[in-house]
């Protein structure tokens, strides 16, 4: 049922927009002259992706009621992204920011989530999609981190399930989002249990398990009883795919990266367009990771995105996969 839902290519995503401020290739903060502008937040980011190559996406969440919030929802329309379901919310409530350098070594990203708009997502928000003009939910695991989000959050995994759409859930643990590590562990080992797909790097699912040397352990445990399809990522090593009890092994495009930023939001937009495109799922797994390199190979984020014309072109001019 996983697999037959991605394959329409249709996502309803549950998450935020943010805007990213970032400098060019290789300038640090302190020597910037100029910075460049783009749309940043995970679910965006995904929502983004999704469309330049080739699918359907709807993003729920909410903006700022001011010029921030009305620059993401331009973008989000100009990239594709259904933004209906995005509500503005006044007040003292701001879009969250982010500032990083276009570096590797030494990297800075700055995010800015105080009073964190997208946070005031409430079940009034969830409750008004109507989750059967779709083929299946995505959320990100930020979008736990504080009420009214979380409940609102959780209120559509209940309407999405009634639906019968599969859910799938980037774990994307951020540290400063939440109150404290316990309250983290707790919510999204909650969230995770009830997702038909599940997307995390190895730090993630260690985190999960309560003790990182036990990530893989809780990846395959999760895979065995709740989830269908389970996606462990080890960074430069590769990632790990379990679905019914076997088990895909696969590598990276080795790049010159210029910035870690997006690669996880690009890997998930690249590997669900690419399981709807036909393609096997070794090789959904690994044409992901070839968008993954080409954002941190690129300025920006959503605007790093790959079209369907440039995923092939940097498929066709790449040397391989490492070994996993």
């Amino acid at each position: 049922m996983l697999l037959d839902a991605i394959a329409k290519n249709n996502f309803v995503i549950v998450g935020r927009a943010g805007i990213d401020f970032y400098t060019d290739a290789g300038v640090r903060a302190e020597d910037a002259e100029t910075v460049s502008v783009g749309l940043g937040g995970s679910a965006a980011n995904i929502g983004a992706g999704i469309c330049k190559l080739g699918g359907k996406a709807a993003l729920v969440t909410r903006v700022s009621d001011d010029s921030v919030g009305s620059y993401c929802i331009g973008q989000l329309k100009r990239y594709g992204v259904d933004a209906s379901h995005v509500m503005p919310v006044g007040g003292e409530y701001r879009n969250s920011l982010a500032f990083y350098e276009s570096v590797v070594e030494g990297h800075r990203n700055v995010i800015y989530r105080n009073g964190a708009a997208d946070f005031q997502m409430d079940e009034a928000d969830v409750s008004r999609v109507d989750y059967s003009r779709y083929s299946a939910m995505i959320t990100a695991g930020t979008v736990f981190a504080a009420e009214p989000s979380r409940s609102a959050t959780f209120k559509a995994f209940e309407l999405a399930k009634a639906a019968n759409l599969p859910i799938i859930f980037d774990v994307d643990y951020r540290p400063y989002s939440w109150p404290s590590a316990e309250v983290a562990a707790e919510v999204l080992s909650r969230a995770a249990s009830q997702c038909d797909m599940i997307v995390g790097n190895d730090v993630e699912f260690g985190f999960m398990a309560g003790d990182y040397d036990k990530g893989l352990e809780k990846a395959r445990e999760l895979a065995a009883t709740t989830a269908a399809l389970v996606i462990y990522k080890m960074g430069e090593e590769g990632a790990i795919t379990i679905m019914g009890g076997e088990e895909i092994r696969t590598g990276i495009y080795p790049v010159e990266a210029l910035k870690p930023n997006g690669a996880g939001d690009s890997f998930m937009s690249g590997l669900l367009t690419s399981i709807a495109d036909g393609f096997s799922l070794k090789e959904a797994v690994l044409r992901g990771s070839a968008c993954a390199s080409i954002v941190v190979g690129s300025v920006g984020c959503a605007p790093a995105m790959p079209t369907r014309p440039e995923l092939e072109a940097f498929l066709a001019s790449h040397p391989g996969p490492t070994h996993s």
